[in-house]
This record gives C-alpha cells, structure tokens and sequence, in this order.
C-alpha cells in the first residue's frame, strides 16, 4: 500500500475528524458498544443514520468551531485570537444545536476576548472539558510547518480562548503535535515521549498516564468529556486498530462523548492513514451547518479545499496577536 502524501494526510486529518464527529453525534452519552451493537459488520453502510436531534452527517459544534478557526487562520494570514473571538460569538449567538455549557458561558459573558475564560475559570474553578481539543484539526495542520514549539504555543493560544484551565491548553498542544508527527509521515505513538517533555510540568504525569501504551480507556478516573480521557481515549483507538474505520468504531463504542471522542481519533487517524482511508459512504453525506454565518452548509468538497489551503501552515512569524 502507498504511503499518503503529506497533502493526503492534511486533507484526512481534517474531513477525518468532521467524521467522526458526525457519526459519533446520534450515540453521544449513550451506553459502551452501542454503535457496533446497531451496525455489526464494518462496510455494510447506514452508519451515518442521524438522530438524536442531528440528521444524517450532520457535524456538531466540534468541527462548526473548527471550521471557524480554519477560516480565521486563511483570511487573517496567521493567528489572529480576537477575530477568532469574535467568530466563535457570532456563532454562539445564532443559536447552534449544540454548545458546550462553558463555552457558551465565556463567549456570552461580554468580557473581553483575553480574559473571559480566565475570569470565567476564577469563579468556576472547573475549565477542563475538552472543548478546546474537539476543534484543533485544522490548526493542527496549518501549523505543523512550524515545528513542534510553534504548533504547540498556537494550540494552547487557542484553547486558552474558551479553556481557563491549562489542562486544556497542555492536552490540546499534545494533540497538535502528534498531527505534526503524523503529517510528516511518522507514527505519532512513537513520539508521545518526546511530546511530554514539552508539556507543563503540572500536566505532565496526567497525560504520561492516559497516552501510556498499557492504558485502556477503562481505566479513567474522569468522564471522557474531560480533555485528558479524551485524548487517551483517541489514543488508545488508534493503537489498537489497523486503519481509520476500526479506529472511529473502537472511539463511538466506548460510549459517553462519543462525538468528540471520535473527532479528536479521526484527526489523527486521518492523518496517520490520510484521506484515501476514510470511507465514501461515510463523507458523502457529511455536511457542516455554521450558524449565524449566513446560513453557509460546507460539505466534503469544502473541507477538502480548506484542508488544502491550510497545508501551507506557517512558519511562526505569525503567532503575534494584534
């Protein structure tokens, strides 16, 4: 089998991750094994099947707020947080399906784009959801040119938006960088020890833990819909699976945020296997509603170009926010 070109793999890693999210999206909180328990033989199809107030490929908010940080990064020219800020209110205001209680929380509080999740975590004390990590795909990809402090620093720039939380900031980064290393045609399991060298040293050991290859998603302390489970979770999917499809049943089959759970293990699977890995009957019908944006529906074509464009990354010079 040819190895994906690195343009294959950028293009993977982002439609990947829309994906996932679109088929983990109907079975999201429900019990462990529901999705193989409905669609028992892979490749059989149907499996976009909608419901639980999604139609049929519908993405959620986790690739609705990706998709904004990719349109940021193009027409900015770089990594611009306050225009990031702004999409992400416009967005939450137009009343999306659904929104994470905390980010909704920081971006409805009207204070200004700087402090609003650091202030919302001084009263809450509680910002470590991985709803910074569900959307870091294409910035994963745009950034990977720059090496790993680059895609690093912009990650936790990002997170840091909506996530008071370093937690958040640290898991985040690490999924950054393994895209990197992925992208570049290596395996990303194989430099998780690096990867923790660079992160926080209050976040080290957490993470050491949850991307430890004896780790099983069985044994978190914490509900998949924190960042550091989430990310093992992603982890731990694609370690124990062979291709894309095995790697988004295993993630949607452990239950609880199975949206996000499988769009964090389709950008890296996506970007282990690249884009000729994900199946048709599966991007087909993928489509990316973005509220308050004149009622604009990207669908796979969409994405596929946005991938495109993002693989020019960057080289660092425009991590500056104004």
């Amino acid at each position: 089998m040819t190895s994906p070109t690195p343009t294959a793999r950028a293009v993977g890693a982002v439609v990947g991750s829309a994906v996932g999210d679109a088929l983990g999206a109907p079975f999201e909180f429900g019990p462990e094994g529901a999705f193989s328990a409905r669609f028992p033989e892979a490749g059989w199809g149907g499996e976009m099947c909608g419901g639980g107030g999604w139609d049929p490929g519908e993405a959620t908010d986790d690739t609705q707020m990706a998709v904004l940080i990719a349109e940021s990064l193009l027409e900015c020219g770089g990594l611009d947080l306050p225009d990031v800020f702004r999409r992400f209110q416009r967005w939450a205001a137009a009343g999306p399906k659904d929104i994470g209680l905390q980010t909704e929380a920081v971006l409805s509080s009207g204070d200004p784009w700087d402090l609003a999740a650091a202030l919302h975590f001084q009263s809450n004390q509680r910002a470590a959801g991985n709803g910074a990590l569900m959307r870091a795909a294409p910035s994963a990809v745009y950034f990977a040119l720059g090496g790993r402090e680059t895609t690093m620093d912009a990650a936790r720039r990002l997170a840091a938006l909506t996530h008071g939380d370093r937690a958040a900031w640290e898991g985040t980064a690490v999924f950054h960088e393994l895209v990197r290393v992925a992208l570049a045609g290596d395996d990303p399991l194989t430099a998780v020890e690096a990867t923790l060298r660079a992160v926080h040293p209050d976040h080290r050991e957490r993470y050491a833990t949850v991307l430890a290859p004896d780790w099983h998603p069985d044994l978190a302390t914490e509900f998949n819909g924190a960042v550091w489970p989430c990310l093992g979770s992603a982890a731990w999917a694609l370690r124990t699976t062979d291709g894309f499809e095995a790697a988004i049943r295993a993630a949607i089959d452990l239950g609880g945020d199975t949206d996000t759970v499988a769009a964090v293990t389709g950008g890296l699977a996506g970007a282990v296997y690249g884009i000729g890995s994900v199946p048709d009957r599966w991007a087909e019908p993928l489509h990316v509603p973005l509220p308050g944006f004149t009622d604009r529906v990207l669908r796979t074509p969409d994405l596929v170009e946005l991938a495109g464009r993002l693989t020019a990354g960057t080289d660092g010079s425009r991590l500056t926010t104004p």
